[in-house]
């Protein structure tokens, strides 16, 4: 059985960050964002956000997480209060937002993507939260079959966000926390 863990990021940590996101995004996304968007993203810039996130995080309920197995670190998952709830949503003081939830393409269908979404679960439990969204790109079919194996729904929400460079049209899914597999 490989060596496999979920941990806290760390601040040596936010170099493999970046790089897992960019490689991911340009590998997974080359259809589904404009090129001109992954075209425009650099490591330097995308480093300084990690870094930001990792050392100051806005709140003790804003968490980055790292999947590793062995030595190598092969995803990762962000996520923190939701801060763009609609009217009506329930429990908008206890609902947290999932931001990229990543595993590199070569290390997938190992468990990491199920290990890092159960250790944010986990975490957001543990500080108080009782529900969970994330907005996902329309087209992006892994991801939302992921979350909807997982136990996940569409809410019926979509909302359209520009690039620069063109439309993304995305959806959102939710799920309770107190019903989440762990």
């Amino acid at each position: 059985m490989a060596d496999v863990s979920v941990r806290s990021a760390q601040s040596d940590d936010v170099t493999e960050i970046a790089r897992i996101q960019l490689e991911t995004w340009r590998a997974g996304y080359a259809t589904i964002l404009p090129a001109a968007v992954l075209e425009s993203l650099s490591s330097e810039a995308t480093q300084q956000a990690w870094h930001q996130a990792v050392a100051a995080p806005p709140s003790p309920r804003h968490h980055v997480l790292i999947a590793q197995e062995q030595d190598w670190r092969v995803g990762f998952v962000a996520f923190g209060p939701a801060e763009d709830l609609q009217p009506g949503d329930p429990d908008p003081g206890s609902t947290i937002a999932l931001g990229p939830l990543l595993v590199e393409p070569r290390w997938g269908r190992r468990g990491h993507g199920s290990r890092l979404l159960a250790a944010a679960v986990d975490h957001a439990r543990g500080d108080g939260m009782a529900r969970a969204i994330v907005w996902l790109p329309e087209r992006d079919d892994a991801s939302r079959e992921f979350f909807i194996s997982a136990g996940w729904a569409p809410d019926g929400l979509a909302r359209a966000l520009d690039t620069g460079s063109g439309e993304l049209r995305e959806i959102r899914l939710h799920v309770s926390l107190a019903e989440a597999a762990a």
